[in-house]
């Protein structure tokens, strides 16, 4: 639906400063005539932002036509190229220029818009409409036609940008919108805002028209230190410039206060989210040496060009442990001046001479360090080298000391993980046999992984971490008169107490079998030795044997079960049978059963020991269970210890993905042929 017009201008503009004004002066007259003065932000903004880009950055005369009707107001911006248009011609008018930002302002406040192409010029045009709902705009008091002085009040309103306007519109923007207005409420010859934010890169100006020469009037912007700024008009003065120069000032203060305050709070709320999630990453890396690495990588580009991490060593003084810089071809100079500034930095840590955390740098490095501290103890340096184009900020250096703090208990940690990791190692392996015997005619094979451990990725069965000691045991050792012994348990509870009780039962064990004492009286002094222990919980569960072997290369084992697993017969063929009588766990009432039973291993048969952690093994709801340990050593029937052992842990573990809840301890005992 068309509506009639109630008010239009058209006007040729030529290429000159003044025309962006005498376009919004245009804009003003037609939809104050119209009653629509309630469009005027929004028309005023995109008016003076297409004919500035057509005659000021184009260079090209202008056509201008506002037209207004009862709901809207259509403005169509035309430029003229001399020697006409070529009609194949189909890049977009020269009133887009500055990259395109008039016409994002056009889509973004205009109700529609649009462009077109002809032989005499290329146009833009866009339409604003009033809101339906919004109440009539009062018409403005007819024009006297007076010469007198323009009240002050109605040209402060024309200052005015709605705040809906302002929340839409970046900072320079806004800014370039009031020294706009200025201009039509003074006429001046020429204006600029100048700004310095004080951040050291000096006064800027981010608003002009026309030619400034030499101020007539200037009006500081009334900025929060250490900013400052001005505005400054020219031309022939008039009584009303110095209250408008003062009122613009104020408004573009406040623009550039609000727009600074939430640039601070943007920024303040993105090193925050930086440093939580440094922080996180920091604390999921246990291991020294990728904490390490991982610093520096943290620190660049986001606060530096380049960063370092020195360590202290062993009475050495400080030590270069990792190093990045945004050029990698400056990785090499850039380690030879950080090895030359080690010595006083590190001096610098053993004084007290430095205040604050920064330490003083040594000249030829120009950055900052700050000593990595954590509880009570300095293990490092920190050292960020600055910005290519500008020193740390304040707010910077306090990030870069935030972040210091946050890696140095992180290396602390992985450090604190690492000795852990070493006194675990070094308890489990004493629990654990050195080596298991090598006799003739009988082999041995065993595998071990805490519940709490995990491999490393490649090593195949053997090498594990963690940092915590298991319950779980085995042990086997060959007596005086060449009888052989072999012992697996699993003591309940882990970590320092369990592994306390595992060092009495297989010490205990091993020193009655090598006395000769038979194995039902040698586990009932176990049981009174573990009743004797203080604390309560102090019980385990033990399968034990002893092997003999015979002239026929065959092997009896004399089998005690003390509430453990019965372990399992791996014939040579392929056969199996569950094996052993069972009997009492030791620690746990003053009198135990024991209920020996012999067994006769022939060439090529295994005994496969294990404890719970094998067949309680779970996936989801699903335990490993009986039936697939024998599907995992069937296929290693006949084959040697080692392949056996191998075989049933790799099942195991391939069971589930989760890490194992339980100690899992594997011990096979084969008879080898002669």
């Amino acid at each position: 639906m068309t509506y009639p017009e109630r008010a239009a201008r058209r006007l040729r503009l030529p290429a000159d400063d003044r025309s962006p004004a005498a376009a919004r002066a245009a804009v003003r007259a037609v939809l104050a005539e119209a009653g629509l003065t309630e469009l005027l932000d929004e028309t005023l903004l995109l008016t003076t932002e297409l004919a500035t880009n057509g005659v000021v950055h184009a260079g090209t005369d202008i056509n201008l036509t506002v037209a207004a009707d009862s709901i809207g107001v259509r403005v169509t911006v035309t430029d003229y190229r001399s020697g006409g248009i070529d009609p194949l011609d189909t890049a977009m008018p020269e009133v887009t220029a500055e990259g395109g930002r008039g016409l994002l302002l056009v889509d973004r406040f205009a109700s529609s818009w649009g462009t077109t192409h002809d032989q005499t010029g290329k146009s833009i045009w866009f339409r604003i409409d009033r809101d339906p709902d919004a109440p009539p705009a009062p018409r403005p008091a007819p024009d006297d036609g007076g010469e007198s002085e323009p009240d002050l009040g109605q040209l402060a309103a024309l200052l005015t940008v709605a705040p809906a306007l302002q929340s839409r519109l970046p900072v320079d923007q806004i800014v370039t919108e009031l020294l706009a207005r200025c201009h039509d409420a003074t006429g001046a010859d020429g204006g600029a805002i100048e700004y310095d934010a004080g951040d050291g890169t000096g006064a800027q100006v981010i608003a002009k028209f026309g030619d400034v020469g030499a101020p007539a009037v200037t009006a500081s912007l009334p900025l929060t230190a250490p900013a400052n700024g001005r505005l400054v008009l020219a031309g022939d003065p008039k009584p009303s410039w110095r209250p408008l120069a003062d009122l613009v000032a104020e408004r573009v203060a406040l623009a550039v206060q609000i727009d600074r305050m939430r640039t601070d709070e943007q920024r303040r709320s993105g090193w925050l989210t930086y440093l939580a999630e440094a922080g996180e990453l920091l604390a999921h890396s246990l291991e020294e040496h990728l904490t390490v690495a991982l610093i520096p990588q943290l620190v660049v580009p986001q606060l530096g060009r380049w960063a370092a991490v020195s360590l202290t060593g062993d009475g050495a003084g400080l030590r270069l442990a990792a190093l990045t810089h945004v050029e990698e071809g400056e990785l090499e100079h850039l380690r030879a001046r950080l090895e030359a500034a080690a010595e006083p930095l590190g001096a610098a840590l053993t004084t007290d001479g430095w205040t604050g955390m920064e330490l003083p740098v040594p000249r030829g490095l120009d950055a900052i360090a700050v000593p990595l501290s954590a509880r009570g103890a300095t293990i490092g340096v920190l050292t960020v080298g600055r910005h290519a184009d500008r020193h740390h900020s304040s707010e910077e250096r306090a990030v870069i000391a935030d972040l210091a703090k946050r890696s140095a208990l992180a290396l602390d940690n992985a450090r604190i993980h690492a000795e852990r990791q070493a006194v675990a190692h070094e308890l489990q392996a004493a629990l654990m046999p050195g080596s298991l015997p090598d006799v003739a005619g009988v082999s041995f094979a065993a595998e071990y992984l805490p519940a709490t451990a995990r491999r490393l990725p490649g090593s195949g069965p053997g090498p594990v971490v963690g940092t915590e000691v298991g319950g779980d045991f085995y042990d086997a050792t060959e007596l005086p008169d060449h009888r052989l012994w072999v012992a697996i348990g699993d003591v309940c509870g882990k970590g320092a107490q369990a592994a306390a009780v595992t060092g009495v039962v297989r010490d205990v064990l091993r020193v009655m079998a090598r006395d000769g004492r038979p194995l039902p009286r040698a586990l009932e002094l176990l049981n009174a030795t573990l009743l004797e222990q203080p604390g309560d919980l102090r019980y385990a569960t033990i399968a034990s044997a002893l092997l003999d072997r015979d002239r026929a290369g065959s092997v009896t084992a004399t089998l005690c079960l003390s509430g453990h697993e019965r372990p399992l017969l791996l014939r040579a063929a392929g056969g199996i049978e569950w094996v052993g009588r069972e009997g009492t766990a030791v620690g746990l009432f003053p009198d135990v059963k024991v209920n020996p039973e012999d067994v006769r291993l022939d060439a090529g048969d295994a005994l496969v020991f294990f404890t719970d952690g094998v067949t309680e093994r779970r996936d989801g709801a699903a335990m490993f269970g009986h039936e697939r340990i024998e599907r995992a050593v069937r296929g290693a029937a006949g084959k040697s210890a080692r392949q056996i052992a191998t075989a049933l842990l790799e099942a195991v573990e391939a069971f589930s993905p989760e890490s194992p809840r339980d100690d899992i301890a594997i011990l096979v005992v084969r008879c080898d042929p002669e």
